[in-house]
């Protein structure tokens, strides 16, 4: 995802996949590479979050409990639209992924727009 570290996208895995808040420790126990970072890394990866405004917190006793501010599909949808406007035309960018679209994605193309107008 744009704008994240790996670890941070590690991390942001674990949030979104996860339905309820997560504190430190639970992120931990979920991550999925095989890592077992010590708590202080995790801890601060998620400040970042928190900094950067990936995740918002609350505090819950001694604990902090973290959830994302948007979801995965957001994210990469707002991910998708920097990376158009860096190309510096976005309307050609556009265009020409739309008429390279296999028929599925034609499909849900058109279902987007039909509902967008909705």
């Amino acid at each position: 995802m744009q704008g994240l570290g790996e670890l941070e996208a590690l991390v942001m895995d674990v949030v979104w996949n996860t339905s309820a808040a997560v504190r430190v420790r639970d992120v931990i126990d979920h991550l999925e590479d095989g890592r077992e970072p010590a708590y202080t890394t995790i801890q601060t990866v998620l400040d970042n979050l928190h900094r950067k405004g990936w995740v918002h917190r609350q505090r819950n006793g001694r604990a902090y409990w973290y959830q994302a501010t948007r979801s995965r599909e957001e994210a990469a949808s707002d991910a998708l639209r920097i990376l158009l406007e860096s190309t510096g035309d976005p309307t050609s960018v556009l265009l020409h992924f739309a008429r390279g679209a296999s028929d599925d994605e034609s499909k849900v193309l058109t279902r987007g727009l039909k509902e967008r107008k909705r």
